[in-house]
């Protein structure tokens, strides 16, 4: 049976935190043995809120020293950095013309960067276009999304759907996997952990850095004596990311049994985030510490994602016009 081609990317915006490891790259590494596992860093994307060119660059290094610590194989996958294949940019500007701007304009995710005080400039609202290149261009068939990027995995199905109907089958319309047990990672704050919000646990941060973060996770005033509620627990939430089926059970009853102090709690996950992680840390240090070892496999990885976008930018140019020549 024919393997399902599968993409998705975190953009290389600063120190990774265990929100992008579960919500996206631990479910992603985790398909490498029986699928195509397309994955990428979307430094395009960055620019939406990145304008220091030496930040950028030195963010895009380190993403991809920490994503290959984490277990990116890229002798499984196929793993490069957005803006070495330039084709995507060329395919983002076809793709704007078959885009309504009724579409953009009921995007959530603009909307809710734009009230939270992001400039409110064309590459922000058109971001789902540029999605959308990013998974049309390889013939993807399945993109993990988190709950909050659902949607925009529905306008890239719209997209594909509508280019199709005016050119004739070109794309892949592309189906989304969300993992419901962590499509919504909380924060220390309880809202969703994103370094927009500054309320990360970074996963190769020091671990003084880490407890007083941990510690500072947002609990109710429910007394030690009395049953803790996990609906909607940030602690809980998080906790849970670390266990088996079996371990969250037992947590849940903690947490239901009068007794259970949360400072208790939160200092066990401390030593369980800090000892989960250690092998990825000696990854960190040792082999993907070298710079130049990482811009190689990038470098490598952008060929192999050349070679995969070749046919589609080949056929799309032919059924636009573009391709005047050799017709």
């Amino acid at each position: 049976m024919k393997k399902k081609r599968i993409l998705s990317g975190i953009q290389p915006s600063g120190n990774l935190h265990i929100g992008n490891y579960f919500g996206m790259m631990k479910p992603m590494i985790d398909l490498q043995a029986d699928n195509e596992l397309f994955c990428f860093l979307p430094n395009y994307h960055a620019l939406t809120s990145q304008t220091d060119g030496e930040v950028l660059a030195q963010n895009t290094v380190e993403a991809a020293a920490d994503f290959l610590s984490l277990g990116m194989d890229p002798e499984k996958s196929v793993f490069w950095v957005q803006s070495d294949v330039p084709e995507v940019a060329e395919l983002t500007w076809v793709l704007n013309n078959v885009t309504s701007v009724g579409m953009l304009e009921r995007a959530t995710s603009y909307k809710d960067k734009v009230s939270r005080g992001m400039t409110a400039h064309h590459g922000l609202f058109s971001y789902p276009v540029l999605m959308t290149a990013d998974i049309l261009l390889y013939g993807t068939d399945v993109v993990p999304v988190g709950k909050d990027q659902k949607q925009h995995l529905e306008m890239a199905r719209d997209i594909a759907t509508k280019f199709n109907t005016l050119y004739g089958e070109t794309f892949v319309v592309p189906e989304p996997l969300i993992a419901e047990s962590t499509g919504l990672i909380p924060g220390i704050d309880g809202q969703k952990m994103s370094k927009s919000y500054n309320n990360t646990l970074e996963i190769f941060g020091g671990k003084d850095d880490l407890a007083e973060k941990v510690m500072s996770i947002v609990t109710d005033n429910t007394p030690p004596d009395e049953p803790k509620d996990t609906k909607n627990n940030a602690l809980f939430m998080i906790y849970s990311l670390f266990l088996e089926e079996s371990g969250r059970s037992s947590l849940e009853a903690r947490f239901h049994s009068p007794g259970l102090k949360y400072s208790d709690v939160k200092k066990e996950l401390v030593e369980v985030i800090w000892d989960f992680f250690a092998p990825y840390r000696e990854m960190r240090g040792g082999l993907y510490g070298d710079s130049e070892t990482v811009i190689k496999i990038l470098k490598q990885g952008a060929e192999k994602a050349r070679a995969a976008a070749e046919s589609y930018l080949e056929a799309i140019r032919k059924k636009t016009g573009l391709k005047y020549w050799n017709r």
